[in-house]
């Protein structure tokens, strides 16, 4: 059981299958179309077309925001925001385009300080990055802490990472925030609860003008014939993607109710995953439930992350099977 890189676990919808299936040879020897898959995507976030930069995976998005933040120059080293612990791509992007990361620790319980991050901006800050949920702890923060933030910053971009927020079905994207706050760009992935993860889609969320710069950076045709036209039966398909999200937060709460029961410290989160201190034997913890064919992150080399792994919450039954054998291995540990 693949239970840690919270992909969907029980796949994409039966409506996205179907359509795969009547692609043909001329899909694959042409260059897709991106007009339908586009408004499919600006549709179903409620804002305009050309709101709506389609990218190979959230991470391409990451990608191209950094690379639009780094053609300013003037300071011969450019700096991304951000906090830590947080998603590893922020800092191996940023490095691999020849930045460098600024990273503020997070405080107990993984909160949050709006004020200090804000501080933290200097001459040579491009951009920031903030995810909402926070990966890993799946901690949720109001929608208004983040335009406070953007407002705060600005011109550095604020790149809000909503990878995770169909899961708590709260997001800042919204026409009238995107018109307010030009330099807020949202990140927004079909990996997680769409199943869509081995197909790579994403698309990056704002103005019109905010992403004309990230516009010059993807490739064109980055988003293959077989996610483009997969997007727009995934995004229609609400009773799936409600059906998967109903089972990612039953079994949150089994892992929960599992560590209560084990003494394992974790935290709430409205994602589709937990995060879980095991302790020092952290290591230990996830090969053992490797050889138990259940597949875990380990964290705990990670500040702020000691002694902790991170199990997605998918499927219910196989959440069942995983907090049976993690129950297993920290029994046989004591």
């Amino acid at each position: 059981m693949r239970l840690h890189l919270n992909e969907n676990t029980a796949g994409c919808s039966p409506a996205v299958l179907e359509t795969l299936r009547r692609l043909g040879r001329s899909d694959a020897g042409f260059y897709p179309d991106y007009d339908a898959a586009r408004a499919a995507v600006a549709r179903h976030f409620r804002v305009q077309d050309d709101n709506v930069l389609l990218t190979n995976g959230l991470d391409e998005g990451i990608l191209a925001a950094i690379g639009a933040a780094f053609r300013e120059r003037s300071i011969n080293v450019p700096e991304t925001l951000g906090v830590m612990p947080a998603f590893d791509m922020y800092e191996v992007l940023t490095t691999a385009l020849g930045g460098r990361m600024v990273t503020l620790p997070l405080g107990r319980d993984f909160a949050f300080d709006p004020k200090a991050f804000a501080a933290a901006r200097t001459p040579a800050t491009r951009i920031a990055f903030l995810a909402n949920p926070h990966n890993p702890s799946g901690r949720f923060e109001p929608i208004h802490t983040f335009l406070e933030i953007a407002l705060a910053i600005a011109p550095v971009i604020l790149f809000l990472d909503e990878a995770y927020a169909d899961f708590c079905a709260e997001s800042a994207i919204d026409a009238g925030i995107l018109s307010s706050h030009p330099n807020l760009i949202i990140g927004r992935t079909f990996s997680k609860a769409y199943g869509l993860a081995g197909l790579r889609a994403g698309a990056v969320i704002g103005r019109s003008e905010s992403l004309d710069p990230l516009r010059k950076v993807v490739p064109p045709y980055s988003l293959n014939a077989w996610a483009t036209a997969a997007l727009p039966a995934a995004l229609k398909d609400d009773d799936y993607r409600a059906w998967y999200c109903a089972q990612a937060a039953t079994s949150r709460a089994m892992i929960a109710a599992t560590c209560a029961t084990l003494g394992l410290e974790t935290w709430p989160s409205v994602a589709n995953f937990a995060l879980v201190r095991v302790g020092p034997s952290a290591t230990d913890v996830v090969r053992e439930l490797a050889a138990r064919g259940v597949t875990v992150r380990d964290r705990s080399k990670e500040p702020g992350c000691e002694g902790c792994i991170r199990i997605t919450a998918g499927v219910v039954e196989e959440t069942r099977r995983a907090v049976a054998a993690l129950t297993e291995v920290i029994c046989a540990g004591r």
